[in-house]
């Protein structure tokens, strides 16, 4: 799964928009993310590994790693 499916299934079960999300995520960073920059990085899957951590964090879900031999 993309992170772009990944963070839509978070929005959806928030009942958030992309453009709430963009404004949280400039709270809690204090840099300018936008709709638009945000569903640039969507759209182009260019998303950071930390961005995404974020998103999860401001969504309140956690990432999780686990191996597949366990």
């Amino acid at each position: 799964m993309s992170a772009r499916e990944t963070v839509k299934i978070m929005l959806l079960k928030r009942c958030m928009t992309i453009t709430k999300l963009a404004e949280k995520m400039s709270e809690f960073t204090g840099e300018k993310y936008t709709r638009q920059s945000l569903s640039n990085k969507l759209s182009r899957n260019s998303l950071k590994y930390d961005e995404v951590e974020m998103i999860a964090k401001i969504l309140n879900f956690k990432i999780v790693i686990e191996d597949e031999k366990a």
